[in-house]
């Protein structure tokens, strides 16, 4: 018997946190050959060398697709998306995957998407059916109606990929596979490593071993216009609390510029004595780091994914997660430096939660690898309205 030929494409350092564990159990598994392809702002060093971490963790990547133009706005993310297909399609004629996987609901995901379809090769698509009301909603339901196996993350997203008009025998609830690394990290939550002395990054010396916070906020597709005055409220928010906070780059999204001028600026002066502020982590690191924090604050989907496993407390900012399933350790709070110092101040003094399951029971990795290696190999929808 052959090995299936299984190319996931990882186009930025959230997607390889996604499906590490789904490509660890892929690399082992006796009837599957897996061939990474790196595209979009995975390969921009500005946003952390996702590839090194990659190779690093022994995997090899058999293609790379430099395609992101860098700018702030939605036309650049629309380019890089029509360049990422002619780039993709090259590549998958060149290596022949017998299923091409995607992942999630990223801009860059969508040329993954209508390569592998309309060079009528099996899509595979990871993190389906689930609601945030942006832009990344309409990404992610595009991939699932051009996908012809569905991975999804919980019983409340399959039921609406079926509702989509997807076959019910194509759609399987294999739980998130960034569950699988919030697993390990639950069953050995100490942190082993100094996050400055391992990952320099830029920002003061802090005495952060007395408890810290952890900030990772990108700007919303929709509201463009307010990117830089949304996380200026959250940056007065944290100045005025004075914990010591680790704070992360954005994504590469549109409005990321104004962003990251807003993070130069401050950060050049002396009212970020208490932010130190980081481009990137390896997976399991950065979960370890979330895990002994004191609360998450921003708008990241992992607040509401891999920090409802953990436990970790999170304050959620804005609009970008707002029709995303959500644990109790989720508080909702608007733009407002107020609402925000407030919101912070009880997550803190509430301290951590209870895990929940909500994506996940933290061994997806293998059943997306088994379910590779024997569903059927169709590129036809049969279809269920």
């Amino acid at each position: 018997m052959n090995k299936r030929k299984i190319c996931v494409v990882i186009t930025a350092r959230p997607s390889y946190s996604r499906v590490k564990t789904a490509l660890c159990a892929m690399d082992a598994h006796p009837n599957l050959e897996l061939q990474i392809v790196l595209s979009g702002s995975a390969l921009l060093k500005r946003y952390g060398n996702v590839a090194k971490i990659i190779r690093n963790d022994g995997f090899e990547v058999v293609a790379s697709a430099h395609n992101s133009i860098e700018g702030d706005s939605a036309e650049a993310m629309a380019k890089t998306t029509g360049i990422a297909i002619m780039d993709l399609s090259m590549i998958f004629e060149r290596i022949k995957p017998d299923i091409v996987v995607t992942i999630a609901d990223r801009y860059e995901t969508i040329a993954t998407s209508i390569s592998a379809a309309y060079q009528n090769i099996p899509l595979a698509h990871i993190q389906g059916g689930e609601k945030t009301g942006n832009i990344d909603e309409k990404v992610r339901h595009a991939n699932t109606k051009l996908s012809d196996i569905h991975l999804v993350s919980s019983d409340d997203a399959r039921q609406r990929v079926i509702k989509l008009g997807e076959d019910p025998d194509t759609v399987f609830n294999t739980g998130c596979p960034s569950i699988d690394l919030a697993r390990e990290v639950l069953t050995s939550p100490l942190l082993s490593f100094d996050p400055i002395l391992k990952y320099g990054g830029v920002g003061p010396a802090l005495n952060w071993k007395d408890g810290y916070i952890v900030v990772m906020q990108h700007p919303v597709t929709t509201e463009l216009g307010k990117s830089r005055e949304n996380i200026e409220k959250t940056m007065s928010a944290v100045i005025d609390l004075n914990i010591p906070t680790f704070w992360f780059w954005p994504n590469i999204d549109a409005g990321s510029d104004s962003v990251s001028n807003l993070i130069r600026q401050y950060r050049e002066g002396e009212s970020t004595k208490n932010i130190h502020f980081f481009k990137n982590m390896e997976p399991r690191d950065f979960l370890a780091l979330l895990k002994n924090s004191k609360c998450l604050v921003g708008n990241s989907s992992v607040g509401l994914r891999e920090c409802s496993f953990l436990g970790v407390p999170v304050v959620n900012i804005g609009s970008r997660q707002q029709e995303r399933v959500r644990g109790v350790n989720v508080i909702d709070c608007k733009y407002n430096v107020l609402d925000i110092k407030q919101s912070i101040s009880r997550q803190i003094n509430h301290g951590h939660y209870p895990s929940e399951h909500l994506y996940g029971d933290g061994f997806s990795g293998d059943r997306i690898a088994d379910l590779l290696s024997c569903c059927k190999l169709v590129s036809h929808k049969i279809i269920t309205y």
